[in-house]
């Protein structure tokens, strides 16, 4: 059963993410918004859009933006074709020329309003590492403490397929992680989450408020990009609303095809919002937002119960291991029907966990031939999801 409310009520505390009540806001600016067809920037759109930052900021509310369209803007200037995702060196071409470009055209906008704007480019592993993830957040704090606007991409002049976001929309909700934001909207080239792909399907209706991304919300998802530029379709935005709210961050879509289309959200409350759970605090708001791990450990009932109630994970609850890992690793635990129901960091290594599993805690010494380590993924390591 999908969702019900009546129109505007469940989130009208929060639709528009206003100044007033959320202190910290991530705002995810999309290619297609930014970018058009041709590679020109839709500069009187972006206009509309820094007039907001610029209103908001002087409301007290501190913003970051995490602004694609490098590529395409690159791609223009070199004359390459298909945007420049020819090739992988075609993208990682146009992305060192059009960095330049479009931290230029963000940073005179925002002067236009005497606001100074800084550029942060990083990759998957500044934010999967525990200790570049301190670094980008203690810059990141600090950048806006000073007043200034963080405008922050992916370094895709470097980054593979194999180590990369591969799309802003993960990449929001982990920036929103790392500066502690309230927020995180996501501008698209759709209004929000439908029942269905409105695009095929004349029934499909918009859905306003997630509490819960369970599997009746996942299989809503569609994977395409409405308008073929950008790399994130709906389930990149449904991965990023786990990653966001899982940290006690709110996430919203909403439509970037309008000018103002912060005030417009506010205005009409049309789009989606994926309300926050309650936040986690250091490391384990890091392992949760994780987008990459080593292994898996699958568990049994009673032991998925008692990872539920806050223990820590013992060999005798384990049926099985899979991937290559050692102590350190974070690594996913799956229930009895497969479902990733925590990560943690692994006490053992993949070799050793595959000897003691199933093993009760007394005859993993006689094992392992040491004394044992309490747990295979201790509690305190370890985050639910």
């Amino acid at each position: 059963m999908v969702p019900q409310t009546e129109a505007r009520t469940p989130a009208d505390d929060l639709t528009g993410f206003p100044p007033g009540i959320l202190r910290r806001l991530v705002i995810k600016v999309g290619s297609a918004l930014l970018v058009e067809p041709d590679g020109a920037v839709r500069r009187k759109w972006l206009e509309s859009l820094v007039g907001e930052i610029a209103q908001r900021r002087a409301q007290g509310q501190q913003l970051v933006v995490v602004s694609s369209g490098a590529i395409a803007l690159g791609a223009r200037r070199l004359g390459l074709s298909r945007g420049g995702r020819a090739t992988l060196e075609d993208a990682q071409a146009a992305a060192a020329v059009g960095q330049i470009i479009l931290s230029q055209v963000w940073a005179d906008l925002l002067a236009s309003h005497d606001i100074a704007a800084a550029q942060m480019l990083v990759t998957l592993g500044d934010l999967e590492d525990r200790r570049r993830y301190l670094n980008a957040a203690a810059t990141l704090d600090r950048l806006i403490g000073l007043g200034v606007v963080p405008v922050v991409n992916e370094n895709d002049s470097v980054a593979t397929e194999e180590i990369r976001f591969g799309d802003n929309d993960r990449l929001a909700a982990r920036i929103g992680q790392a500066a502690r934001a309230d927020a995180v909207v996501l501008l698209s080239d759709i209004d929000g989450l439908y029942t269905a792909n409105p695009q095929v399907d004349p029934d499909a209706t918009l859905i306003p408020l997630v509490e819960k991304i369970d599997a009746r919300i996942l299989a809503m998802a569609d994977g395409n990009s409405a308008s073929g530029m950008g790399s994130g379709g709906m389930i990149s935005k449904l991965q990023a609303a786990r990653i966001a709210t899982g940290a006690g961050t709110h996430l919203a879509i909403a439509s970037g095809r309008v000018e103002s289309p912060l005030r417009h959200w506010a205005e009409t409350g049309r789009g989606t919002l994926f309300r926050a759970s309650a936040r986690r605090r250091g490391r384990k708001d890091w392992l949760a937002g994780r987008l990459t791990v080593k292994g898996r450990l699958s568990v049994d009932a009673g032991a998925a119960d008692a990872l539920r109630q806050g223990r820590s994970l013992l060999p005798a609850g384990v049926t099985g291991t899979s991937g290559a890992y050692a102590r350190g690793d974070v690594i996913d635990i799956a229930d009895p029907d497969g479902a990733v129901i925590a990560r943690g960091l692994a006490q053992y290594d993949s070799q050793d966990a595959e000897r003691i599993i199933g093993k009760r805690s007394e005859d993993v010494a006689a094992l392992l031939g040491g004394t044992p380590r309490a747990a295979m993924v201790h509690r305190d390591h370890m985050v639910l999801l």
